[in-house]
């Protein structure tokens, strides 16, 4: 070859937007392409942007392989780059076209570095050299896999290893289990981060403990979706509890939760939970009035199969199904994520419930977008869920050794700053 390098540009078309989409599919791909072409490879990073794209780089010591991924057009971009002889980029070529399913593709070959325009010079770092020998023989390789979890204006990303623990795709959604490095294993939905093993109590307790404190007497509960089990945990660790109907629409959430997030889906065999893998919207619709003095509503966001729950219709019959002193708490968004259905759910509740039994409360957890999030109540009866027993909170906190949730907590979270107060028109 009379050139340093070749320099492949291709595009792919008409593939599989799965496998477009995947991550670790992606990049466990594009390593073994560089494998292929007798590439020895330095690192790889990796990115996934929800809902779909994905973007990486597998340096390798003769130059590098990239890629972007349009799984919306069913297109991929890949950049092929390598120096010397001994690698050849055209089989890294074959190997993508098959991984990305593609059915046409064109490609672009540039000799870079034309011999016959260069001039050589005596240029030789041998202490870099000697470096570089010891660190390759070492034959370490450095992954950086990302999961970004974003819409046009917020993005999260987390480092994982690169394994999917547990991929299953159902009729409803996309459910995996990912390892990460600074929140562990952490359950996705269509790619969206949903809990973690790091930070799932700050949302689980805040989501139970607040309101069952201030109602004091709480027997029957009803749990909408919840699926990884962190809310019932939290709910059947009070003695009073009698029974709890947790009504998931998707088994194969409840299925991961217990392989790979066992910590959380601890309360899944309590001989006081009746777990029901159905339709909660149509579950409440049918339910008999005055059933529950608690309902919760552990839900994603208002896309897919969870959109029907955050409808008047729905919030209507929950406010039916509950007794005269009842209540209930939905994941409420956060006030600078999904600004419009954060208030559009108080709206309803103040509708439903009347302005004064209608309550915002916030907390933090690290993974959600914003980092704020809101549980929105609307209570049925007269108690204020902001007045509690603090002696028997606290007791509680000790008892059970709550990591989040404690009196402070409980008192703090209902003071709203005055941006959110502005808002809500208060």
């Amino acid at each position: 070859m009379n050139a340093l390098g070749q320099h492949i540009l291709v595009e792919f078309v008409g593939c599989d937007p799965n496998v477009l989409n995947e991550v670790t599919t992606i990049e466990q791909g594009m390593l073994a392409a560089a494998d292929r072409a007798n590439a020895t490879i330095i690192n790889s990073t990796f990115h996934y942007f929800s809902p779909y794209g994905v973007s990486g780089v597998v340096v390798i010591q003769e130059s590098h392989l990239a890629v972007h991924t349009w799984p919306e057009y069913r297109y991929a971009a890949v950049d092929l780059f390598t120096c010397g002889d001994e690698v050849d980029p055209w089989k890294a070529f074959d190997y993508l076209k098959d991984v990305f399913k593609a059915q046409n593709y064109s490609a672009l070959e540039t000799r870079r570095g034309s011999l016959n325009l260069l001039t050589r010079i005596d240029f030789e770092p041998a202490e870099l050299r000697e470096q570089f020998k010891k660190y390759m023989k070492e034959g370490r390789i450095e992954r950086n896999v990302w999961l970004t979890d974003k819409d046009e204006n917020i993005a999260l990303s987390l480092r994982h290893t690169g394994e999917v623990l547990y991929d299953e795709r159902t009729p409803y959604q996309h459910v995996k289990v990912l390892n990460t490095y600074a929140f562990g294993k952490t359950l996705t939905l269509d790619n969206m981060i949903m809990c973690t093993e790091k930070d799932e109590f700050h949302y689980h307790e805040m989501m139970s403990h607040p309101l069952m404190m201030a109602h004091g007497n709480v027997k029957n509960v009803l749990v909408i979706g919840g699926g990884d089990g962190g809310v019932v945990r939290e709910v059947l660790r009070h003695d009073g509890v009698e029974k709890v109907t947790m009504v998931e629409i998707d088994g194969k959430v409840v299925e991961a939760a217990r392989l790979h997030l066992p910590q959380i889906a601890v309360a899944f065999d309590d001989p006081r939970l009746d777990l029901r893998i159905e339709d909660g919207i149509k579950f409440v619709a049918d339910a008999p009035a005055g059933t529950y003095d608690l309902i919760v509503v552990d839900s994603t966001d208002p896309i897919g199969p969870a959109e029907g729950l955050f409808s008047e219709t729905f919030y209507r019959n929950c406010h039916r199904i509950l007794n005269d002193n009842g209540a209930m708490i939905v994941q409420g968004e956060a006030p600078r994520f999904n600004e419009q259905v954060f208030l559009d759910i108080h709206q309803t509740l103040k509708n439903i419930f009347g302005p004064k039994n209608a309550h915002i409360m916030l907390f933090h957890v690290p993974t959600y977008p914003t980092g704020v999030w809101s549980g929105q109540i609307g209570v049925k009866g007269s108690f204020n869920p902001a007045e509690f027993d603090e002696v028997k909170a606290s007791e509680f906190c000790r008892a059970h050794q709550l990591k989040y949730y404690s009196p402070e907590i409980h008192k703090a979270s209902f003071v709203l700053p005055p941006y959110v107060k502005e808002m809500i028109g208060r």
